[in-house]
């Protein structure tokens, strides 16, 4: 008899269990956690480096400017949330991105084979190419890698860039010296400890006209083909459709070519940098 009503007792704790299962069913994997995330938040967190002009630099004020800010802002009016800009080192934005505390990166960032296994890519949002910033006539006239491959030189490069991975595949016979950012590398350039910096071809450009005087020139054209685009946790389907949708929409606006002139055309902003 004991086993019996044991039996029923059992019973009705699993009907109840079930009814209340019915009630409250389990909820179901968002389509897009990353997309969740900031809704929910009501801001959108994007990492950059900001100092890779023009397109992410900081003020004298220390505020961060460039044309991946202002695609940034477009994106986070779109979504209806406010832009956070989460500047660290460019070494630090995948771990970062991977982490979860960046909801995305737009920072210059090259959209390479090794990274896409790590992460999603929405893109490219803007093409350059590798240049050379040097002092030495020699090397400004550098057409491909094969002319830097030589045992007598040494090169400076972002640490964690695909500049780095340029260097080490391509001059393998050089000497590479690796550092925190880009206008670190170009100051060694200037100072005589490195015969070149390997960075994106604007960078370069930039960097030279913003030294006049020091001797510093850019090779004449770009020496590599780079993608630029948006990183993303990957598993986020819906976040990456929005996302190409939102580049489309703004591309067949003009809003990119406006962003283009403003940034690359007009470079009224450098008066304004450190």
């Amino acid at each position: 008899m004991k086993k019996l009503k044991l039996i029923c007792a059992l019973a009705a704790i699993a009907v109840l269990l079930y009814g209340c299962a019915e009630m409250n069913p389990a909820p179901t994997p968002s389509s897009s956690p990353v997309l969740d995330r900031i809704l929910t938040r009501g801001e959108l967190k994007v990492g950059m480096s900001g100092d890779m002009p023009p397109l992410n630099m900081a003020t004298k004020e220390d505020k961060i400017i460039g044309l991946d800010v202002d695609l940034a802002a477009l994106m986070a009016e779109a979504m209806g949330v406010k832009l956070n800009i989460q500047k660290m080192a460019f070494a630090q934005l995948l771990p970062a991105l991977e982490a979860g505390s960046i909801d995305m990166i737009i920072s210059n960032m090259t959209m390479t084979p090794d990274r896409n296994m790590k992460v999603a890519f929405v893109g490219p949002y803007f093409t350059s190419g590798k240049g050379l910033l040097t002092k030495r006539s020699a090397l400004g006239d550098a057409m491909k890698m094969e002319d830097l491959n030589n045992i007598n030189y040494t090169f400076v490069a972002l640490k964690g860039s695909t500049s780095e991975a340029v260097v080490r595949r391509g001059a393998p016979l050089a000497k590479l010296i690796t550092v925190g950012s880009e206008n670190e590398g170009a100051q060694m350039v200037v100072d005589g400890k490195a015969d070149g910096m390997l960075a994106d071809f604007p960078i370069c450009v930039v960097a030279a006209y913003r030294r006049q005087g020091s001797g510093l020139v850019p090779v004449k054209a770009p020496i590599t083909y780079e993608p630029i685009g948006i990183a993303v946790p990957k598993g986020d389907p819906q976040l990456v459709n929005w996302l190409q949708n939102f580049l489309n929409g703004i591309e067949k606006a003009g809003h990119m070519k406006d962003l283009g002139e403003k940034w690359f055309a007009k470079p009224t902003w450098i008066d304004q940098l450190k």
